[in-house]
């Protein structure tokens, strides 16, 4: 009686599923999903995902600036 439909990813998904596949975790999310990991794997995989959204805004905030 479960749904079976696939949700859409968003950006933040396909930014996590990257750092995830970086980090050697994408089997064990894959085999046992989000919730398998441990809390120091998933606020490593969210700094991670902090520290590229950061540097991604100081790259488009100086690009305005030129």
């Amino acid at each position: 009686m479960g749904n079976n439909r696939k949700k859409e990813l968003t950006e933040n998904d396909l930014i996590k599923l990257e750092i995830a596949k970086e980090i050697g975790l994408l089997d064990k999310i894959d085999e046992l999903g989000w919730g398998g990991l441990t809390a120091k794997e998933s606020g490593r995989i969210g700094g991670i995902m902090t520290a590229k959204k950061r540097k991604g805004k100081k790259i488009d905030d100086e690009a305005k600036l030129l």
